[in-house]
C-alpha cells in the first residue's frame, strides 16, 4: 500500500504531486497490467529470450561507436 503523511502547511497540489511519484516508482500500476492477463510459461521464455537477444544487440551497438 502506497501512502504518504502530508506535513503541516504542505500545499495539496505538492503532496499530490510527491504521491504520484511514489506510486510510479513502487510499481503498482506495472504489476496491476502484469496481473490482468495469463500469460503461458512458453510465451514468457520466449518473450525474455527475446528481450535479451535486444539487450545484447544493443548493447554490441553502443560499444561500436
Amino acid at each position: 500500500m502506497v501512502g504518504i503523511t502530508i506535513q503541516e502547511n504542505e500545499n495539496v497540489d505538492r503532496a499530490i504531486r510527491r504521491f504520484k511519484k511514489k506510486y510510479e516508482r513502487s510499481g503498482v500500476l506495472k504489476e496491476v497490467k502484469r496481473r490482468s492477463y495469463f500469460t503461458k510459461p512458453s510465451v514468457e521464455k520466449r518473450l525474455k529470450k527475446i528481450k535479451a537477444v535486444r539487450r545484447a544487440y544493443r548493447q554490441r551497438m553502443e560499444e561500436q561507436m
